[in-house]
């Protein structure tokens, strides 16, 4: 079964750092079209340099996608540049800690806006356009797959850390999420599934260690493998997700953490 994803275009949000940069850059390396979508437009042009411009496979987008009108626009400069889109990788996520008690600082509205409601809204806007193509293409009726789309979220989904309380939500719904646009878009052939990771080096992560180095250890020695995960591979993750080689494959929450999730652990790092 080929995991091949070469000739197809994505739209990879977050794609300023971390694990949606190694995605959208492995993407590339396989020889798929990608738009790197992030807020942070400046970060974007510095990671890309010159290797975003006019031609070749690589395209920029950076705006406020908690926007409805800047999604809207991020799919019109994709079709723009591709003339169509076949992958969606909601990468785009925040995360951060609070006291669950105050009602002004535990942040559950601002991360449900962000890791939940701007990855269902591009969601949706993505499928419309997906479902366009295959009619317009005429694809064949072997119910292959026309689309996939690949959502991020993190075993703090399934943890009870009430620091985390904010975070921990938006992922369960992510993944709920995820679970009933796989329902709703699989007469349309198009495919819905997650990455639920465990400790990966990120951004955030790696700004974590400097200030707190001794969790390092913390997270290896609550990980079964021992070791932090490199952003590389959650991107083999996103790309098999991505491939033909995912074709029976919806609906699911695949879990990347070392085992960590399989020990019962609350007090672990959340990281």
């Amino acid at each position: 079964m080929s995991f091949a994803i070469a000739g197809k275009t994505a739209i990879v949000t977050g794609a300023a750092k971390g694990i949606g940069l190694a995605i959208a850059r492995q993407f590339v390396e396989k020889g798929a079209n990608v738009m790197f979508a992030d807020m942070d437009e400046a970060r974007l042009a510095n990671e890309l340099g010159d290797a975003a411009g006019d031609d070749g496979p690589i395209r920029m987008f950076g705006g406020d996608l908690r926007q409805k009108l800047t999604i809207a626009n991020l799919l019109s400069a994709t079709i723009d540049a591709f003339d169509r889109v076949d992958i969606l990788v909601n990468a785009s996520r925040q995360m951060y800690a609070a006291d669950p008690l105050d009602a002004d600082e535990d942040g559950v509205e601002a991360l449900l806006e962000q890791n939940l409601l701007t990855s269902l809204r591009v969601s949706q806007q993505v499928a419309r356009r997906m479902i366009q193509q295959a009619e317009r293409d005429s694809a064949e009726a072997n119910g292959a797959a026309i689309g996939s789309i690949i959502n991020i979220s993190s075993i703090a989904a399934r943890r009870s850390q009430p620091e985390l309380m904010a975070y921990s939500i938006s992922c369960a719904a992510l993944d709920q999420m995820t679970r009933s646009l796989a329902v709703a878009l699989a007469p349309k052939r198009i495919r819905v599934n997650a990455i639920a990771f465990g400790s990966v080096m990120s951004t955030s992560l790696k700004e974590a260690l400097k200030d707190h180095p001794e969790m390092r250890q913390e997270i290896r020695a609550h990980t079964p493998l021992e070791r932090i995960a490199a952003p590389g591979e959650l991107a083999d993750a996103a790309q098999f997700l991505a491939s033909d080689g995912a074709g029976f494959m919806t609906g699911q929450i695949l879990t990347l953490d070392g085992g960590r999730s399989l020990l019962d652990a609350a007090s672990a790092p959340v990281h």
